[in-house]
């Protein structure tokens, strides 16, 4: 099935302008239920409710408020929002190209594809460039009311958008602790380095699928042919090796069986 676009935009950079179409390079495959009242299984829905009277409240007649301390609230008029919201654009404004190695997959949230809108052979000779050079575009742009930053970057010679989260949104590896106890013994360092090289191989995406929700279809399916279900519960082994030598040793011997 051929790819829709789902927006149109004009990358920017210097004087040149590019027009692209965008598209989506992941899908949404969440399984989602329907709600059905107990009794009759006819369809319900959600209700806003006033907590003190109990009576619905519709959507036009609710406020929005931003909690600042407890039991203190800013009321935010919906005029006020629009005031603030960014300037309607197709610009995808390159600001700069950097090296891939500074952008790290923390800030990667969502790809995109951009395909070529009219002027295929400048689209296809940005993409070159971008692998030849072996960099990264960052671009800001505004879609459907939102502000965005992105990676340019190019994938399998065609031009790949993936939005980047903001500053704050990213957690420093310092917030973590730092580490406590004895420190590392030899031994357990080098049994770790044969536990990485025992399991070492390509990434293969086709060998890693979501089994819960595989399982959830199976279920449905088998219910829709009216099949009798079985459902296995699942019990997680127990281990006594707690310490970390313990624990690699086990690993790779049951690598090692595994192999045989």
């Amino acid at each position: 099935m051929a790819a829709r676009a789902i927006w149109k935009g004009v990358l920017r950079f210097g004087k040149t302008k590019l027009p692209v179409k965008l598209y989506s390079a992941v899908q949404d495959h969440t399984i989602h239920f329907r709600l059905l009242h107990k009794t009759d299984n006819a369809p319900v829905k959600q209700q806003m409710v006033d907590p003190e009277t109990g009576e619905p409240v519709d959507f036009k007649d609710a406020r929005k408020a931003f909690p600042v301390m407890r039991n203190r609230m800013v009321l935010i008029e919906k005029e006020e929002l629009e005031k603030l919201e960014p300037k309607e654009s197709r610009d995808i404004e390159i600001k700069r190209f950097v090296d891939p190695a500074d952008i790290d997959h923390r800030w990667y949230e969502r790809a995109y594809y951009l395909g070529p809108d009219g002027d295929s052979a400048a689209y296809f000779a940005l993409a070159a460039a971008l692998k030849k050079k072996n960099r990264e575009a960052v671009a800001r742009w505004v879609m459907r009311k939102k502000d965005y930053v992105g990676a340019l970057h190019e994938h399998e010679g065609y031009l790949a958008l993936i939005v980047l989260r903001y500053a704050e949104e990213v957690v420093d590896a310092s917030a973590l602790p730092r580490p406590e106890g004895r420190p590392l013994q030899k031994k357990e360092i080098e049994m770790g380095e044969q536990l990485v090289a025992a399991l070492a191989g390509k990434f293969d995406p086709s060998q890693f699928r979501d089994a819960y929700r595989d399982r959830v279809m199976d279920l449905i399916r088998t219910k829709e042919r009216g099949g009798k279900v079985k459902v296995k519960t699942f019990r997680p082994k127990k281990t006594d090796d707690s310490a970390l030598a313990g624990a690699l040793a086990a690993s790779l011997t049951g690598l090692r069986r595994k192999s045989a």
